[in-house]
């Protein structure tokens, strides 16, 4: 174990933070379980760790799950969907990388994670997204490898029944959005049609911060009307850009160079097949620093 525990501590953080995040579809959050971790790895007998990976991680963890069990709650109460705080991401070196990052940390994963439970989500996470061995899960969740292996098989199917069931390559993900961004930015409401698929969906956040829709949006006539809608009323102070969002392409739309929106998109068969908005400003509000600081 390195000597200065503050060297320890920030050679784990980035994985650290990655569990966090993944636990709790919030950047804020996140960190606020990471810096409760510090606080408490800053205070205890290191001593007598035997890994402090191991030991760093199950705090994370189980304070991860805490909160999650608060969220749980607070989110029934929630106006509207709720769905993960998007992150911009560095683009991936290789396609391999992006498949992989994609499989994990996309908005589409995360919402589907949301119908886990807290430590069900955190079993499947460290075995299948962080690969820890059943006796490192058992230690973390204070629970039996048996258990564990069924918290796993179970939290599996759930997600396998709900993940998207096609992956498509980075190229056509972005000639995809490159191409709707266009068909938007002119209002041409046939080639917005046509490159969503016949029921396509789009689900609106606002967190009754801002205006947004309270049930799901289907079909690509009407999905179509909605985007032609908004040129119509706002033209040419409509821009979109197209960026890395949670280790896949996406779309950033601004409105008088104000960010008012973060879009990801599910593509089956080359069309697009769900459209996911956030549109809560307290959701956003890191996003739009990054681009303001540019």
């Amino acid at each position: 174990m390195d000597d200065d525990p503050t060297l320890t501590f920030d050679s784990h953080r980035r994985r650290l933070q990655g569990i966090a995040y993944r636990m709790l579809g919030s950047v804020a959050e996140a960190e606020e379980v990471v810096q409760d971790a510090w606080l408490r790895w800053h205070e205890a007998d290191k001593a007598s760790f035997d890994s402090a990976e191991a030991w760093l991680v199950t705090v994370v963890t189980r304070l991860s799950i805490d909160r999650l069990r608060t969220a749980k709650v607070q989110r029934e109460h929630y106006i509207g969907a709720w769905m993960p705080e998007p992150t911009l991401t560095e683009s991936p070196d290789t396609p391999e990388e992006s498949l992989e990052r994609a499989d994990n940390i996309s908005v589409a994963f995360l919402a589907v994670l949301e119908r886990l439970a807290p430590e069900a989500r955190a079993a499947f996470l460290m075995r299948e997204v962080f690969d820890a061995d059943y006796d490192e899960v058992a230690l973390t969740l204070g629970k039996s490898e048996a258990a564990c292996r069924q918290l796993v098989h179970r939290a599996k199917a759930q997600v396998q029944d709900a993940r998207p069931r096609y992956q498509v390559s980075r190229e056509t993900h972005q000639r995809l959005l490159r191409a709707f961004a266009d068909a938007a930015a002119r209002g041409s409401m046939q080639d917005l049609k046509a490159l969503m698929a016949e029921d396509v969906e789009l689900i609106g956040d606002g967190g009754g911060k801002v205006q947004s829709f309270s049930k799901v949006l289907r079909g690509n006539q009407r999905l179509a009307q909605l985007y032609y809608s908004l040129w119509r009323r706002m033209g040419p102070v409509v821009r979109m850009e197209l960026v890395e969002i949670n280790g896949e392409p996406g779309l950033l739309r601004f409105v008088d160079g104000e960010l008012e929106s973060a879009q990801t998109f599910e593509i089956e068969d080359e069309r697009i097949a769900r459209i996911r908005v956030q549109r809560n400003p307290d959701k956003l509000a890191r996003i739009a620093q990054i681009v303001a600081s540019k």
